[in-house]
């Protein structure tokens, strides 16, 4: 199968995945939100952003095992993959171990402490802790079969699974709204219940699938040192996002209150269901990347880099556009209690998403090369003062929507390095990334913000006028992408790509 035709069968699984989990996300968030009310589901979204921060220990680790395991694939090395996952689930197994005595330690106090919840709710939200702590571990110890899936390129995996997860969660809606028990409790308990059933799926699939899962109590010295030699790098970039995203939303919480943090919660959400397309795409890429600069095959990868970095933010801004042109009518038809600043929280979300999208196939490459220790620290100084930034301008008492600005600025000091880093390291063309790329992006993306402003097409008042609005954009955010935004060879490979996906789909 050639390189166009895998990434198309795997980007329309992947899509058809999210589609499904965006669909239901979308239900169960306005019966979730209805159910729990504005408080409670900031609680909790507090709650889950700081157990989240342990996944300062769990991201580098994937990232590693990922990377390390694309490679040895690259290479047709069955044993050295079964070394290397049988490695990587010791390490997680002791990761998860530390992360559960850190949190009953320092997180347990910090959380009765310091952080803002209403005193009748403190008990509660200790139960919705240890719920939000349980999915974690389970989540982290899922990190090496993942890993493998996402590898060897199964992507109709995570699509056959997804559909279990819905009806789950579908389910979970239907017994919140009826449950006669605090609902809040029973929306952290059903949620670890979820995590628990998925991962024993992931686990059972990796086992009958590939014969690298099987796992063996082995130690091999040099393959823990290679692979500790990478996460103790990216360990430093990955604590220092973690610090910025979920640090971030402690930081709000301690200065603005829980219900601030319902209205992050929900442009999370949102974000995350818009990012999901770009960052589905990606994972149909990214290995094809990673192998290519395995076998030395430079001018592929180079090329895979700058076309899914622009294909990247043109999915993205199809959606981003026609959804902030008539953000107020969606949460209006959407839950039946927005939180203050949840649109402007949208809005700038996915901006900073949507210029972040840029950076995506640019720290692949350089993740493949494996020497990351001046990328890393240059990523955390960056982002260490973003959070710094942040905490003043909330000391400050500043409007809180000036946190997402200073977010976006502090990003594209990070795309710069990215960029130098790239350079430096697999010998991407600076030159062509910027005209290939990024005049094209920015030219489309200004040029469509212009004829939307221009144009009646924005603050629908019913719902005949936003579909009619937002076909519109869409038709024409489409036209300026496909003629303007990219060049005849290009046009070219969409159509190779569209008719592999048709291909596949009939197949």
């Amino acid at each position: 199968m050639s390189n166009t035709s895998r990434i198309a069968k795997n980007t329309i699984a992947l899509y058809f995945r999210q589609i499904l989990i965006m669909l239901v996300s979308l239900y169960t968030s306005r019966v979730v939100l209805a159910s729990l009310g504005v408080v409670d589901y900031g609680i909790y979204s507090a709650i889950g952003g700081f157990v989240a921060m342990f996944s300062i220990m769990s991201g580098s680790m994937a990232v590693a095992v990922s990377r390390f395991i694309t490679i040895e694939i690259g290479y047709g090395d069955k044993n050295k993959m079964q070394l290397i996952f049988s490695t990587s689930v010791i390490i997680q197994f002791f990761m998860a171990v530390s992360v559960v005595v850190i949190a009953e330690v320092v997180g347990v106090w910090f959380l009765n402490a310091k952080m803002v919840i209403p005193a009748q709710r403190v008990s509660v939200a200790n139960f919705v802790f240890q719920c939000s702590l349980v999915t974690f571990v389970v989540n982290l110890l899922s990190v090496p079969y993942n890993a493998v899936i996402i590898a060897h390129e199964k992507m109709s995996a995570f699509a056959y699974i997804s559909i279990l997860e819905v009806i789950l969660k579908l389910g979970l809606a239907f017994l919140l709204n009826i449950s006669p028990f605090d609902k809040l409790a029973v929306y952290a308990a059903l949620l670890c219940l979820i995590a628990v059933m998925i991962r024993l799926v992931y686990g059972i699939y990796c086992k009958f699938n590939f014969s690298e899962t099987k796992f063996k109590f082995v130690f091999e010295i040099r393959i823990i040192k290679n692979m500790f030699a990478f996460i103790g790098w990216a360990f430093i970039g990955n604590g220092v996002v973690v610090l910025k995203d979920q640090g971030i939303n402690v930081l709000m919480n301690l200065f603005c209150g829980p219900i601030v943090n319902a209205a992050r919660g929900i442009s999370m959400q949102v974000n995350a269901a818009v990012y999901s397309f770009v960052q589905n795409f990606m994972t149909a890429v990214n290995p094809q990347i990673t192998k290519n600069y395995a076998i030395k095959n430079l001018e592929t990868m180079h090329s895979l880099v700058i076309r899914s970095a622009k294909f990247g933010f043109f999915i993205m801004m199809l959606l981003v556009v026609p959804l902030c042109a008539n953000i107020n009518y969606i949460l209006g038809i959407w839950l039946v209690e927005v939180p203050a600043h949840t649109a402007n929280f949208i809005v700038f979300m996915l901006v900073y998403s949507l210029f972040g999208s840029l950076s995506q196939p640019l720290l692949t490459g350089i993740l493949a090369e494996g020497k990351i220790k001046w990328y890393e620290i240059a990523l955390g100084i960056a982002y260490s003062m973003n959070f710094v930034a942040v905490y003043v301008l909330l000391k400050a008492g500043l409007i809180v929507e000036l946190v997402f600005v200073i977010n976006i600025i502090f990003d594209f000091f990070v795309f710069a390095i990215l960029l130098y880093q790239s350079k430096k390291k697999y010998s991407l063309s600076l030159q062509m990334f910027f005209i290939k790329t990024l005049v094209p992006c920015f030219f489309v993306f200004l040029l469509s913000c212009l004829i939307v402003f221009i144009l009646p097409l924005k603050n629908a008042e019913n719902l005949w006028r936003f579909i009619l609005d937002s076909l519109i954009i869409v038709a024409i955010n489409s036209a300026l992408v496909l003629f303007i935004g990219m060049n005849k060879g290009e046009r070219f490979y969409i159509k190779n790509l569209v008719f592999n996906k048709i291909g596949g789909v009939r197949k």
